[in-house]
């Protein structure tokens, strides 16, 4: 996870998989977070819970050093699994040196299918995650994306955020967008999708792309959280799946 947090998503995953999937398995977090306090949760989380708090990294005064954008801790590493909930909307001019930089790389660095605008870094993430796919013929990855509208729609044919959905579509990696109900998260109350990449696609899904539209799979909180009124049940997920 490149953006972790207090690391809920990789200590729940790993739940899930040991009792859910495979209660033998070995799993293994990783993360990276810019935020010193949320960093310092994750990282105490991890030890309080028996994972390793040293595959934790960032939490530096210095945000510079920290941050996913401009400091990739984890150079040259590939993960069976990739999942993130990235900033919505949130502009990356303070990272805008270091990432032109790295563009200009081509796909030698992250940034080789191009830039969104200023305003908005979730495809930066996005393709930070694609360059940590282990090679196919090393059994590949998949991986999940939490985001708002804005990569599915936003930027005219051959801007940044159209080659970038061109890059990922001419390589068959995009599996599923699932279009979440609103109302889902404590500090914000607008619609969300998950994307899901994969390059390891089993054969009767390649070439394609599947749509779901799952945003009246909610019930209703009791009481609210913030902007979080919705919450999605067993059995709305069951029918999702």
């Amino acid at each position: 996870d490149c953006a972790s947090g207090t690391g809920g998503m990789l200590t729940t995953s790993k739940e899930h998989i040991l009792s859910v999937i495979n209660k033998d398995a070995d799993i293994y977090l990783y993360g990276q977070e810019l935020n010193p306090v949320t960093y310092a949760i994750c990282k105490s989380d991890m030890l309080i819970k028996g994972d390793d708090p040293d595959k934790i990294k960032g939490g530096d005064k210095d945000h510079t050093k920290a941050s996913t954008l401009t400091n990739d801790q984890f150079i040259g590493e590939q993960f069976d699994y990739c999942l993130t909930n990235p900033p919505f909307g949130v502009d990356w001019k303070k990272d805008k040196e270091a990432v032109e930089k790295e563009a200009e790389r081509g796909f030698a660095g992250r940034f080789g299918a191009g830039l969104p605008r200023i305003s908005d870094g979730q495809f930066l993430f996005l393709q930070h995650l694609i360059s940590k796919m282990r090679n196919p013929v090393d059994g590949g990855s998949r991986l999940a994306i939490v985001f708002n509208g804005s990569p599915l729609f936003t930027g005219d044919a051959g801007s940044g955020e159209s080659e970038i959905r061109r890059w990922i579509l001419e390589h068959d990696w995009l599996d599923a967008i699932v279009a979440m109900p609103d109302q889902l998260f404590y500090n914000t109350g607008i619609n969300t999708y998950v994307w899901f990449l994969s390059n390891r696609k089993e054969k009767r899904r390649q070439n394609k792309v599947q749509l779901i539209d799952a945003r009246i799979f909610f019930e209703k909180m009791r009481k609210s959280l913030g902007n979080k009124r919705h919450v999605i049940s067993d059995e709305n997920r069951a029918k999702i799946l």
